[in-house]
């Protein structure tokens, strides 16, 4: 099911090993990637795409990141396609058989098929928006304590795997070459993070992505705290947002103060 990486972690590996089976699949990342890239879904250019894929995986993995196996398997067909688009076309006259269609036209069906679910999903989703009406909530404000208008519809974009990958790219490319700040696994967990995360936002009433890193700290402390937003998300402790498409990245608390020991114990009950 699961394909353990290695990290360039030495010591206490496992300790950084995040399972994400409630996060999105290599299908929402190839959507993802589509829809980045303002890609034509019935015309992909599937080398680009491939790489940029391959790319995407390769970082889950240095993040110890628990890559299911269903994402090597579709990496596997993106390299097929690849290969079958780079072999030469061979036409046998007016007849097309039915060999001589597109390489990618089973991925467009697969991921055009995907796409409806997960808009008919969200349309579903939507409907649950209209109970607003009757039970009101307080307004979601940001660190400056102003609240946040959303989209046209007023909702907030809630983000993806992929959309946080992305923005910790960000956060990766300014951490220094060399750190004079060393920390070693003994003094560095995921739960450590994870309250250190809580803690933060019990203070602010919300909290930008970036300002969870430091990059001076290096890029162990940076990928770690990034593991414990993950695994905060995970338990539903923390949700993450955007007012608009590229607009900041805002963590929420979800529930009042709680220790993270409290929260696994609550979960592991049910």
């Amino acid at each position: 099911m699961a394909e353990n990486c290695d990290t360039g972690f030495d010591p206490a590996e496992d300790s950084y090993r995040i399972r994400l089976n409630e996060f999105e699949g290599p299908l929402d990342l190839l959507l993802h990637l589509i829809k980045k890239d303002e890609i034509n879904i019935y015309d992909i250019p599937i080398a680009t795409i491939t790489k940029q894929y391959l790319d995407y995986v390769k970082m889950m993995k240095s993040l110890n990141l628990v890559v299911a196996g269903e994402f090597l398997v579709m990496a596997a067909t993106l390299i097929h396609i690849k290969s079958r688009m780079l072999l030469p076309v061979e036409s046998d006259g007016d007849d097309e058989d039915e060999t001589d269609e597109d390489p990618r036209a089973e991925l467009v069906r697969r991921l055009l098929e995907y796409k409806r679910f997960k808009e008919a999903a969200g349309e579903l989703g939507q409907r649950g928006q209209q109970w607003r009406e009757v039970f009101g909530r307080q307004p979601i404000v940001d660190a400056r304590g102003q609240g946040l208008q959303g989209d046209e519809d007023g909702a907030l974009l809630e983000l993806t795997l992929f959309d946080l990958v992305d923005a910790l790219q960000g956060v990766l490319q300014r951490v220094p070459a060399k750190t004079l700040i060393e920390v070693t696994a003994d003094h560095l967990t995921v739960k450590d993070r994870m309250n250190y995360i809580l803690e933060r936002l019990e203070h602010e009433p919300a909290l930008p992505f970036e300002a969870l890193f430091s990059p001076d700290e290096g890029r162990l402390v940076v990928i770690v705290t990034f593991l414990g937003l993950l695994e905060l998300m995970r338990i539903k402790l923390v949700r993450v947002f955007q007012a608009e498409a590229f607009e900041p990245i805002l963590l929420f608390r979800t529930f009042l103060p709680v220790a993270v020991e409290d929260a696994e114990s609550e979960e592991n009950a049910l």
